[in-house]
């Protein structure tokens, strides 16, 4: 039997791998990503292909929702979504926003991303609503 890497997240499944990069930290679920971004960085297609590469290299052809767990503050380059918008295994991606600046970025991006996209004030309401458009 497989050890379960524990977690702190509220997700029932166990963590199947930590991504640890210069950019932030990957968590990875059966259908779900967790990606919480270092302080101070500006992500973009770039800089973040490589973590790109490494999430679906790891989740495969498997449906999955990418939440972000923005416990730190950096930036986004919304136009980069359209890129995202090509995964056709994504399926949405949620944010969980930790302060009201977060919380408007957040809205603000929701334009850029034609998939489902919805920002939480907390984890467990991101994660059962993550869950609920897998199973649609």
């Amino acid at each position: 039997m497989k050890e379960s890497v524990p977690h702190n997240f509220p997700i029932e499944t166990p963590l199947k791998k930590k991504l640890q990069t210069e950019l932030g930290t990957l968590h990875f679920f059966d259908k779900l990503v967790v990606l919480e971004i270092n302080s101070g960085i500006t992500l973009s297609y770039k800089n973040g292909a490589s973590l790109l590469a490494k999430g679906i290299s790891v989740m495969g052809l498997k449906p999955f929702v990418l939440i972000s767990n923005r416990i730190n503050s950096y930036a986004v380059d919304p136009n980069d979504y359209t890129y995202l918008q090509k995964i056709p295994t994504l399926k949405g991606i949620a944010i969980v926003y930790h302060n009201e600046t977060s919380k408007k970025n957040a809205e603000l991006e929701k334009n850029f991303f034609q998939k489902p996209f919805k920002a939480f004030s907390c984890m467990e309401d991101a994660v059962v609503w993550s869950k609920s458009i897998l199973e649609t």
